[in-house]
């Protein structure tokens, strides 16, 4: 079997196809094929509250693109979800609409808490010992999810509109970012030796660039350095001599800023960085739906 998992987020979009492996009384998955195209809807959602008619097409495009290679893999089962920039988008029912029209493809439009728990299905805390209390910590383009697990169990989750191009756009507000302290403070003060696990882009990025060996965590002084380094050079800079993507070199410094706020006001010296994202949540929703 193959499943397929697409990810319309406010910064890409992405297309996940993995293979599924069941083993006796187990069920993973490999993966086969993932594209990434970075479309940049949140620039229009935050700041127009529209997709453009330049940015539909070019979405459209990308999901006949994604039907095409999901018929060619034979893809058996898909999920198609939608975050932050389309939710915010008055048109992105009909765009939805439009991609279902052209390409296909059913696409969900989740509100930011099936989307936590979307992330949190990657069981990337499968790996970490379960009798620790660990913040999941999820930084998208327009948002950032937060769930709180003790002892493996999910103790409270909440997501808040402060994500990477909103920062980008000048589209976050003060209020917002006090309102996501208040409930990390609140929530996490109760919990002794919080670590953090980080998922998305940014932070796999960031746990490259500190040659930090697999399975060890990247502490918050290390971040803060990292942070520091990455500041000290041009968005040009950042590109041509350190050799990060364009789509990248702009959005991993308020992605850090969001992380070392997070770690500060929760008290979190070591954040996991287990390298899975809402597709790998997705496909595990697939296989929990289907097989499971």
């Amino acid at each position: 079997m193959r499943y397929a998992a697409i990810d319309i987020g406010s910064n890409a979009v992405r297309l996940l196809i993995a293979d599924i492996i069941q083993n006796t009384g187990s069920v993973s998955f490999k993966k086969n094929t993932l594209i990434r195209v970075p479309l940049r809807l949140g620039d229009d959602a935050f700041i127009q509250q529209h997709i453009s008619e330049k940015k539909t097409t070019e979405l459209v495009k990308s999901m006949v693109a994604f039907r095409n290679l999901m018929d060619v893999y034979k893809v058996t089962d898909y999920l198609a979800c939608a975050t932050s920039a389309m939710r915010e988008a008055k048109n992105g029912e009909d765009v939805v609409k439009l991609i279902k029209d052209e390409a296909n493809i059913d696409i969900e439009i989740v509100h930011g808490s099936k989307e936590a728990s979307i992330i949190y299905a990657s069981h990337a805390e499968q790996n970490i010992d379960k009798s620790k209390n660990y913040l999941y910590i999820d930084v998208g383009g327009g948002s950032t999810e937060l769930s709180l697990f003790s002892a493996g169990e999910l103790i409270v989750s909440r997501s808040f509109n402060i994500g990477t191009i909103r920062i980008l756009d000048n589209q976050d507000t003060e209020e917002t970012w006090n309102e996501m302290k208040d409930f990390v403070r609140d929530n996490t003060r109760n919990f002794k030796q919080l670590s953090g696990i980080g998922t998305g882009g940014n932070i796999n990025k960031l746990f490259r660039l500190s040659e930090e060996k697999e399975d060890m965590p990247l502490t918050f002084t290390k971040l803060r350095s990292l942070y520091t380094y990455l500041s000290s050079f041009s968005l040009k800079d950042r590109i041509n001599v350190l050799g990060l993507n364009q789509d990248r070199a702009d959005v991993i410094i308020p992605a850090c800023e969001i992380y070392l706020t997070l770690m500060k006001n929760a008290n979190i010296k070591n954040i996991y960085v287990p390298r899975v994202g809402m597709v790998d949540g997705i496909i595990q929703t697939l296989i929990e739906k289907n097989l499971q």
